[in-house]
């Protein structure tokens, strides 16, 4: 049986240790869906690991948690951080600048709304945010070993899954608050019988509305 293995702080220690007070973990949600923003969650944690291991217990990965986990532990997330937000980038925004930039300028956002200035950055793969002067390193499969990025994985989930539920309202028929967006059969099918709404990623389209 394979044992798993939550999320540590084993390397926000590395960088505390060589004088790093604040710590920034970076993830997205919503990189990979048809609909809706992608959404970058930042999270400082405090300096106290003993604390952090019990306050934070069953935060990992978000794709890993279920949505009741997820929204159970989203609001101790944010009472245990010294600071943290959610940044979004919108449909329009991933199609004009293509969806790896749109991820930075939403990553951007979310460093920017902040309460404090950042002195390393934790993000994941594909989340580098090279045009800042910050220190930072981006980690293979961060969510699952790093409890700040786990921790922004979550509120950023928890965020974009909320806004797509209003967007739900807005845009009926889609499905929008049940598949958040992504390349569902039963999303897939809507497109074709309704076309696309105006939050919907037109670059995506042509590859991902092939049903066979």
């Amino acid at each position: 049986m394979i044992m798993r293995v939550d999320p540590d702080t084993f390397f926000e220690e590395q960088f505390w240790e060589s004088g790093f007070c604040h710590v920034a973990g970076l993830d997205e949600a919503g990189r990979g869906a048809l609909a809706g923003p992608v959404a970058v969650g930042a999270v400082i944690l405090p300096n106290d690991p003993a604390f952090l291991a019990r306050a934070l217990s069953g935060v990992r990965d978000s794709k890993q948690m279920t949505p009741l986990e997820r929204e159970s532990l989203a609001p101790r997330i944010k009472e245990v951080a010294l600071t943290w937000s959610v940044a979004f980038a919108a449909a329009e925004e991933i199609d004009s600048l293509g969806i790896v930039h749109a991820t930075r300028l939403a990553a951007l956002r979310a460093l920017n709304r902040l309460a404090l200035s950042p002195q390393y950055l934790l993000t994941a793969l594909r989340l580098e945010l090279p045009q800042l002067e910050i220190s930072q390193t981006a980690l293979v499969r961060g969510d699952a070993l790093c409890l700040s990025i786990a921790a922004a994985s979550v509120l950023a989930k928890t965020a974009r899954d909320e806004l797509m539920r209003e967007l739900d309202v807005h845009y009926q028929g889609y499905g929008l608050g049940k598949h958040k967006g992504y390349g569902t059969l039963a999303h897939r099918l809507a497109l074709q019988r309704l076309g696309t709404s105006p939050i919907h990623r037109k670059t995506f389209q042509v590859k991902e509305l092939q049903i066979t």
